[in-house]
């Protein structure tokens, strides 16, 4: 993929869930009559601006995507003429400017509910909930779990998909030591199991939580059918053809997919004598990998691609959906849990219970932008709904500067009858200020650690 698969759903998605958060602002700032001068989605030098609306509002796109504001008439900004003071910002009740700070958040919460709807109601191929072992002694396997088991439900959440499955015991792990999991057995029949959490930790410098418990989603063994031969690659530079079944690799016999990938990915620039049966009879071919750089590190490549067994996705895949009104129901229990789980992650971070190597920058972010749109427009949107919530509780956070600080100045305001003194707010500002330079520099931090390690 080329920079722009990433950074082109990056800025798309990142200006949409901006232009949303705006808009509530914007609604709402209307709707109580407040003036709004300018909209900008954006910051710095201007690439697209003109007037529109009876107040001839500026709309302006930035040349900075990460940010926007609503401008609207303010005293504490300019001289406001006596007959417009009653449309401006700060001469309204404390419950009207409230509305209006909050309606930013508001708005991208409830496009996340929107956005899940869309994903519940049309359908989404997840993987299945079932399990492989990755070590015969991990805490999976000491808890009875067997390669092809497949999840049913954790506690008493239904489970349908891996996604489901790791959801529930990541939320499980902030609060449970261990979990009861209703199991449809590999080798038939319906069981539980109790699996221990407390040696689980939800960390980015700790392994993936299903990876501490010793659990990978389940693959089928692949036969080692060749598929799809790349026109001039090695394997058909050596003669390797579609349907080919590959039975030895130099001395080691061949039985799965996995093992003829681990065999060839090892060998960059090695000649390699494969063995494949064709037609009833067994054929030797010399094929040199070439050499590709993944992740830092030199790996061999062929050219081929694997023949999909029969029935070998619906062995791994569920088909999803939901009828509207359901769909809607776990629309809004999804961003609900999403943005709870999102703070009680920041919570732990604050009080020290979480490494804050768990932040992530733009720069991650736009790495799953681009992955998510080349897995399709459902997960794609998906990630704009986590984005999207992730976007509303940050601004929810009782820091100056953000929605937050201003809500929490106008909860003081209401509690002591007057407005809170502007020397406060000053400090406040300044001090929220410096806490959000320091949260976006642990993110840069976090991001560019990410990258140089791979």
């Amino acid at each position: 993929m080329s920079i722009l698969d990433y950074l082109l759903p990056f800025i798309v998605g990142l200006g949409l869930l901006i232009l949303i958060h705006e808009l509530g602002h914007y609604s709402v700032a209307r709707w109580c009559n407040v003036k709004v001068l300018r909209f900008s989605v954006g910051f710095g030098r201007p690439l697209l601006k003109w007037r529109a609306g009876k107040d001839a509002t500026e709309w302006v796109l930035a040349i900075f995507p990460l940010g926007g504001y609503v401008k609207m008439l303010d005293e504490r900004e300019g001289d406001v003429p006596a007959a417009q003071r009653h449309r401006a910002f700060n001469t309204q009740p404390v419950g009207r400017r409230f509305a209006i700070v909050a309606a930013g958040p508001l708005a991208n919460l409830l496009l996340a509910v929107g956005l899940y709807w869309v994903v519940f109601v049309g359908g989404v191929d997840e993987l299945r909930a079932r399990v492989q072992l990755t070590a015969p002694d991990s805490i999976a396997a000491q808890a009875g779990f067997r390669d092809g088991d497949e999840i049913v439900a954790v506690g008493d959440e239904v489970v349908q998909s891996w996604q489901d499955w790791r959801w529930a015991v990541l939320k499980a792990v902030m609060d449970e030591s261990s979990v009861e999991v209703t199991v449809d057995a590999a080798d038939g029949g319906r069981v539980m199991r109790r699996l221990p959490l407390d040696a689980v930790v939800v960390d980015e410098a700790k392994n993936d939580p299903m990876a501490q418990l010793g659990l990978r989603p389940f693959q089928p063994p692949i036969p080692p059918v060749l598929g799809q031969i790349v026109s001039d690659a090695p394997a058909e530079l050596a003669g390797l053809q579609s349907g080919d079944v590959v039975l030895q690799i130099d001395a080691v016999r061949i039985d799965d997919w996995v093992q003829l990938v681990e065999q060839v990915s090892a060998a960059p620039g090695v000649a390699l004598r494969f063995a494949v049966r064709r037609d009833g009879q067994v054929i030797e071919r010399m094929v040199t990998p070439r050499e590709e750089i993944v992740a830092g590190k030199p790996v061999g490549r062929i050219g081929v691609g694997v023949q999909a067994p029969a029935g070998g996705r619906d062995a791994m895949f569920v088909r999803i959906a939901h009828p509207p009104f359901e769909a809607l129901q776990r629309a809004v229990r999804q961003t609900w849990e999403m943005s709870t789980f999102s703070l009680a992650m920041i919570g732990r971070m604050i009080t020290g219970d979480l490494s804050w190597k768990n932040l992530s920058g733009p720069v991650t972010i736009a790495d799953y932008a681009g992955q998510s749109a080349r897995m399709g427009l459902d997960h794609y949107l998906k990630f704009l709904a986590l984005i999207s919530i992730s976007l509303g509780v940050l601004n929810l956070l009782p820091i100056p500067v953000l929605d937050g600080g201003h809500l929490l100045y106008y909860v003081i305001e209401m509690l002591r009858g007057g407005p809170v003194p502007d020397r406060v707010m000053e400090i406040g500002q300044q001090v929220g200020l410096a806490l959000l330079v320091m949260l976006m520099a642990f993110a840069f931090y976090n991001d560019i650690n990410r990258l140089v390690s791979g």
